[in-house]
């Protein structure tokens, strides 16, 4: 080691010297990095011009062994030219400053020169030899940035030797870098007391899960019968759906030893760093068997390893084999059961995924919407909620949300009712904190105008009334103008569950989609007239000419067309194209007639709820069903 610094030290030493020949052998860096003279003339009258040089030159003479070169007061200069003191001149940096050499060949130089047109005059009659040379300002600092970078480099390459050196002598022991022992956090809990009941919403995962606590509480049971535990379970599932709280439910059952980690721990930058921690891990695990240990986020170490044009990761590649070996290597596994929690399963590697490693992959989906009222249930149980709260319209408003979505969304209800200084949370905050969530913050300060106001409440009218009286369609859950993000107004519905689920649309149900969408431009052709329709349909619009084209050219709901699927990347024929085009278009004038025709013959029902939206900005699903039944 000692040796190597040595040699790193010489390296340095040689290049300051090979800088410093560089700059002061160079002609231009020689003027920039002489010596600067400290000698300044006596402010005393001399009696004769002479005397000045003569001065001069004693300085010079008693200090010639330092090579000094001797400053020179531009008056001083004129009077040395003109007793013909002086043999050449050159004119340097740009014609600002001179270096003066006498007959005696010494060197003099001033630093500033004074704005004189006939100094090049003076010269000249006094015979003195005039040299001119420019400093290219950009070559000077080019070369210095590049000799820094020459020296920095030759640094850091020697650092990087000395490193690696380090680390290729000390493989297994080096100190605060392979302790694993200190670099990842093994976090054994014993006394876990999540369970099953604590987990809601999931109960097809809970499922698969219960007869793995079985296995580890009942072994002898499935041994005695020719079953053998299984290795490994991966979780796979959106992002907050619950799949690491599954993981301690499972140790919290089975009550043992639970080890949990991250994949991204094993990783650094040092090959077999990764692999070691792994062998750690197991040999921790191996002497508290049976146990559950517990990666989450195992696409960190677990993706697929590169092969045909697919790039290499050393150390991930020597992490993943070291646990495929300690999962079912030669040695086997003893009572040890891996769960793993990834959102992207489709990355993972397929030795990682074959059955003896990971026997069971569990999909741990979104909850329905039972699951969705119980998990609301669960996150309410420490809050002050009011009588007529309505968790079911809750959790019908919000299909698609996870566990930790739904728990977001009672905690901001919680923050808008103490915002509000109420003591109960009810449905107008919950419904405030959903629109919040889902829309964005209201915008409070922002003014409307009144005529802007009833268009975009009889636009929204429209969506409404379109969408409660057509059959089989959506529930209307909330009517609001009052502007979010980038919407004006919204119009909210329930999906209905069974049809979310199954994700099969029937025809009609499309084309309720379609009419429904076009409900508030009818709205405003309407009031308004065809003259003083907005641009705020556009999105509308853009939803009705998808879902049209989609039912006709890949839902095999035309006629013409017929049951075909017709890829749009495909060539496509002119005529096929305007089959289409016509298909198309008479789908939606039908939809447009059909919620035109609702329209009209409800009109004192759209006006009634124009108003009102005018006056509340936002109406409930109870006072819009109440207004439709008076």
């Amino acid at each position: 080691m000692l040796k190597k610094i040595y040699i790193l030290f010489n390296l340095i030493t040689n290049v300051y010297c090979f800088t410093n020949i560089y700059l002061y052998n160079n002609p231009l860096k020689l003027q920039k990095y002489a010596l600067k003279a400290s000698y300044e003339l006596s402010n005393q009258p001399l009696p004769d011009n002479r005397n000045i040089i003569v001065n001069i030159r004693e300085k010079i003479n008693s200090n010639r062994n330092q090579n000094i070169i001797q400053n020179l007061r531009y008056s001083e200069f004129l009077s040395a030219v003109e007793t013909d003191q002086i043999d050449k001149t050159l004119f340097y940096d740009n014609n600002k400053k001179i270096i003066a050499i006498d007959k005696e060949n010494n060197k003099y130089k001033l630093d500033a020169l004074p704005n004189d047109p006939d100094l090049l005059k003076i010269l000249r009659d006094n015979n003195v030899d005039i040299a001119i040379q420019n400093d290219d300002n950009n070559l000077i600092i080019i070369n210095y940035i590049f000799t820094y970078i020459v020296f920095g480099l030759i640094i850091l390459t020697g650092l990087s030797i000395l490193s690696n050196t380090n680390s290729f002598n000390s493989i297994g022991g080096m100190p605060n870098l392979l302790d694993n022992s200190k670099n990842i956090n093994l976090n054994t809990n014993n006394n876990i007391t999540t369970s099953f009941d604590d987990v809601m919403g999931i109960d097809n995962a809970k499922i698969e899960l219960e007869e793995v606590v079985q296995f580890l509480k009942e072994s002898d049971r499935f041994t005695e019968l020719g079953a053998r535990i299984p290795r490994g379970v991966i979780l796979e599932g959106p992002p907050g759906t619950g799949k690491t709280l599954l993981a301690r439910a499972v140790a919290g059952e089975a009550q043992v030893p639970f080890f949990s980690v991250s994949g991204s721990e094993f990783i650094e930058m040092f090959v077999g760093t990764g692999a070691s921690r792994v062998r750690t891990l197991f040999e921790t695990a191996k002497e508290l068997a049976p146990c559950i240990i517990f990666i989450d986020e195992i696409d960190a170490i677990g993706r697929q390893r590169g092969g045909a044009g697919l790039p290499n990761n050393d150390e991930r590649d020597q992490t993943l084999n070291q646990l495929l070996t300690e999962m079912d290597g030669f040695d086997g596994n003893s009572g040890i059961i891996v769960i793993a929690a990834t959102n992207r399963a489709d990355i993972l590697d397929s030795a990682l995924l074959r059955p003896g490693r990971f026997d069971r992959r569990v999909y741990v989906d979104i909850p329905n919407l039972k699951g969705r009222k119980d998990i609301l249930e669960l996150y309410s149980k420490n809050k002050p909620l009011d009588d007529n709260i309505d968790l079911d319209l809750i959790s019908r408003r919000t299909p698609g949300f996870s566990g930790a979505d739904l728990a977001n969304l009672m905690n901001e209800a919680a923050i808008l009712t103490a915002r509000n200084n109420l003591t109960m949370i009810g449905n107008n905050e919950i419904s405030n904190a959903l629109d919040r969530i889902t829309l964005g913050a209201q915008k409070k300060n922002s003014v409307i105008s009144l005529q802007k106001k009833e268009l975009v409440a009889y636009h929204e009218a429209g969506h409404a009334i379109v969408g409660a009286l057509t059959p089989n369609y959506d529930t209307v859950t909330k009517i609001t103008i009052a502007p979010r993000g980038n919407a004006g107004g919204l119009t909210l519905f329930a999906p209905d569950e069974d049809r979310l689920e199954s994700g099969l649309y029937t025809k009609d149900y499309l084309k309720s989609i379609i009419s429904v969408a076009l409900g508030g431009r009818i709205a405003e052709e309407i009031i308004f007239g065809e003259q003083e329709i907005t641009t705020g349909a556009s999105s509308d619009l853009e939803r009705v000419s998808s879902i049209a084209k989609q039912m006709v050219t890949e839902f095999g709901m035309s006629d013409k067309i017929g049951n075909v699927f017709i890829d749009s990347n495909n060539y496509i024929s002119l005529d096929t194209r305007a089959i289409i085009d016509a298909e198309i278009n008479s789908l939606v004038n039908s939809c447009y007639l059909y919620s035109k025709n609702l329209l009209l013959n409800n009109i004192d029902l759209l006006h009634e709820l124009a108003k009102l939206l005018i006056e509340k900005e936002t109406i409930t699903y109870e006072e819009f069903n109440n207004l439709i039944n008076n």
